[in-house]
């Protein structure tokens, strides 16, 4: 089966014709150890369109069609509460899974994911970018090193304004009833927050306490009478105990006056003999003997043009996301370079997301970001919302465990 793959590569189908998919159909599309990549989407014109622009040949009238074929592997890029449910499907069908962020907004949801990788040996992985984040990959450098000393207190948090590109995504995703799920609880979307953490310190949370804002725009969004969700949370915060007695803490900001298009996730990292800090524009390295501005390490170059037919469905205030090409602390020679010249982005880590998925399933390893590890990055988000909705109690964070050798 490892010589087959190897010789004619994998078949990756991608449910989900949205803002992602273009970067990634691309990406998959050029990869050497990629036969074909297929498409669907739940509006047949959206599939229709997409294929044709992105020269895909073969397409799928429904996500259930496509698990019947013969493809090896779908990836997931379909609105935020579905992951879950298809991702089981696709895994019950004997499919490798790539997801789109959260892996679940239920408990039992990742516990049967996990369930499923374990029985099948089937690939799972989450696109977390915050994994690939120049912050995260020189923190874990300055970790290495022992250059934090002990890692007591770290921050990460996902600041990202509903006004800059967020209510064009919704409209594009949600149709006439956007309104209903624009209002999706923040802290059911913790990863780029938590895993910017947990990526660098290796930990996992245990305990967690969480406290809600409730909107007050009055616009129908974050409004329990329409919210799919029954939300009207628009800014959480949340304090974690990690496995190692440190501590966490995220924010998840909807309603904030903050440049979200400049950087949308920030890092902070406390160590008992080194700090790192990074706000929208600057990013310090900090010990006892002084300070480094270490912000150039951080600057990721444009890919390539805001104007570029496949941002044309993406909010003018997103597309410096999807185009953010790599940084002076990211290893480009670990990349096919098949990839040269095409869209990266959000901080240089869709390369590393497309290929670390088919070096996974063709080679038959654990993916950095496999089933465990998503379920680390994404399990405290539930648990927070939990908290918040009841006052702010303290919950106890199930976990599963590391991944199998």
């Amino acid at each position: 089966m490892c010589d087959w793959l190897f010789r004619m590569g994998i078949s990756i189908g991608v449910a989900g014709a949205g803002q992602f998919a273009p970067s990634f159909l691309r990406l998959w599309s050029a990869h050497p150890d990629v036969s074909d990549v297929r498409l669907t989407d739940v509006i047949p014109e959206r599939t229709a369109e997409m294929a044709a622009k992105q020269g895909i040949t073969v397409t799928h009238a429904s996500f259930e069609e496509m698990l019947e074929s013969d493809v090896d592997a779908v990836a997931i890029f379909t609105q935020r509460w579905l992951h879950g449910e298809m991702a089981i499907k696709a895994l019950e069908a004997g499919k490798h899974v790539y997801s789109t962020v959260p892996m679940a907004i239920e408990a039992d949801q990742i516990a049967r994911i996990i369930e499923l990788v374990k029985e099948t040996g089937l690939t799972y992985m989450m696109g977390e970018t915050s994994f690939y984040y120049p912050s995260s990959v020189y923190c874990r450098q300055k970790l290495a090193e022992g250059a934090f000393g002990r890692v007591f207190y770290s921050e990460g948090d996902y600041v990202h304004d509903m006004d800059l590109g967020f209510y064009a995504a919704y409209q594009y995703s949600g149709g006439d009833d956007w309104k209903k799920t624009a209002s999706f609880p923040p802290l059911l979307y913790p990863t780029h927050a938590v895993g910017n953490v947990l990526s660098v310190t290796g930990q996992h949370a245990t305990h967690v306490s969480a406290i809600g804002v409730k909107d007050d725009r009055g616009d129908g969004v974050f409004d329990k009478e329409i919210s799919q969700f029954d939300n009207d949370f628009s800014n959480a915060t949340a304090l974690f105990k990690l496995a190692d007695g440190g501590i966490m803490r995220t924010n998840e900001m909807r309603r904030v006056g903050y440049p979200s298009h400049i950087r949308e996730s920030r890092l902070r990292v406390f160590g008992t003999e080194g700090s790192f800090e990074q706000l929208a524009t600057t990013t310090l390295w900090q010990n006892k003997q002084g300070v480094e501005d270490v912000s150039h390490l951080m600057e990721t170059k444009p890919s390539g043009s805001g104007d570029d037919a496949d941002l044309a469905n993406v909010d003018p205030a997103l597309r410096d996301a999807f185009r953010s090409g790599l940084s002076p602390v990211h290893d480009r020679s670990r990349l096919p370079k098949e990839f040269d010249g095409l869209h990266n982005g959000h901080e240089g880590s869709h390369h590393f997301l497309a290929d670390d998925f088919v070096r996974a399933v063709a080679d038959k390893t654990l993916p950095p970001i496999n089933a465990w590890v998503s379920a680390r990055y994404t399990l405290p988000g539930i648990y927070a919302h939990q908290s918040a909705l009841q006052g702010g109690v303290q919950l106890e964070i199930p976990d599963h465990g590391d991944a199998p050798e």
